[in-house]
């Protein structure tokens, strides 16, 4: 859990960030700002912070797992270590931005990065280092009045209720690589990956956020790619089992595998082949999820929004299943023509 209600802005600078691809420019700032307007301050609060609500978190990482080489988290520790001013290292981040970002689809911006205190992590107060890049600008009218009539302008300016990217740095874990959450609103293409993977470098932190959420996605991917080639399973049964999958995360404070296993798949045969596929899906993905963890509760939230329950029938209709699997049966008439016959109690 972040909390942000004593936070304060200690430095800040700010650059302009091109796309090297495209030969547009790298502008760095001569030093940091003077942010004496409190209003001014609040509003770069609210445009940094008001977006990291997640409870998902990060580390730094690198191509052969040894994250002291990471240029991010090698900057980093300069300024917690405070053997180097965060202007100098912003100047620094901006030229490393800069270097990666040579893809033409990658948007020019201003990148902010700020030195922060008095965040609360976990009930721990903690210093953070925010890179902060604003890549899309908004057209904005305003009023003025003078003493003869009231005049309509327009600006472009940025919207403190839209961060496009942006990532905190925690003064925390720094033998894991440190504690990194991250803000991308980009969802595809290679402008989608360059600012997590290619500028941060991260990975997951080995945390319950993480297995809970990984564990929930291999239940899934079971049930929607696999479970079928290996039984005669009919859809009901599969949007049954992913019922069950989310409602034992739902139902429990704690994660055991074998007690899942038996409560959601029941059958052996089945079991077996969840653990054979749950394995190589972990080789493959390179994921560490252990057999127990306490289960949280904002990943099954968030991941419970992507299990589908719903029997799709050709473009006519949606049936919606969300418990008793027994209150359906499928049939087929004598002419062949397919049928579900769904039995209720009450009607709404």
């Amino acid at each position: 859990m972040i909390s942000f209600g004593n936070c304060e802005i200690a430095n800040l600078s700010v650059h302009r960030v091109g796309n090297k691809s495209d030969d547009e420019i790298l502008y760095l700032s001569d030093k940091p700002l003077e942010l004496e307007n409190d209003i001014l301050n609040g509003l770069l609060m609210q445009y940094f912070l008001k977006s990291f609500t997640t409870e998902e978190f990060y580390n730094f990482s690198f191509s052969n797992g040894e994250f002291e080489l990471n240029p991010l988290f090698t900057y980093a520790q300069s300024v917690f270590g405070k053997g180097l001013s965060l202007h100098d290292i912003s100047l620094k981040i901006a030229q490393y931005l800069y270097d990666v970002s040579n893809h033409p689809n990658i948007k020019s911006g201003d990148l902010f990065v700020a030195e922060l205190q008095g965040i609360r992590l976990n009930d721990q107060q903690v210093e953070a280092i925010g890179i902060f890049k604003s890549e899309n600008k908004y057209s904005f009218i305003t009023v003025d009045e003078n003493e003869d009539d009231v005049h309509l302008n327009h600006l472009n300016g940025i919207n403190i209720d839209k961060l496009d990217k942006g990532c905190l740095i925690f003064n925390r874990d720094q033998d894991k690589g440190y504690r990194v959450c991250i803000i991308d609103k980009a969802n595809k293409g290679e402008e989608a990956h360059y600012w997590k993977d290619l500028f941060l470098n991260l990975k997951p932190c080995s945390d319950d956020y993480h297995h809970t959420k990984d564990f929930l996605s291999i239940a899934k991917s079971y049930v929607k790619e696999k479970i079928g080639d290996d039984f005669a399973i009919d859809k009901t049964d599969q949007i049954d089992i992913l019922n069950r999958s989310v409602e034992y995360f739902k139902g429990k404070e704690s994660f055991n595998k074998e007690e899942f296993e038996e409560t959601v798949f029941q059958d052996e045969n089945v079991i077996n082949s969840f653990r054979a596929f749950n394995e190589s899906y972990k080789i493959e993905h390179d994921l560490e999820i252990k057999d127990e963890f306490d289960i949280s509760q904002s990943a099954v939230k968030k991941q419970s929004k992507l299990f589908k329950s719903i029997l799709k029938l050709d473009k006519n209709f949606h049936v919606y299943i969300h418990g008793n699997k027994n209150m359906i049966e499928k049939g087929v008439e004598t002419d062949g023509r397919k049928f579900y016959k769904i039995y209720f109690e009450n009607e709404e």
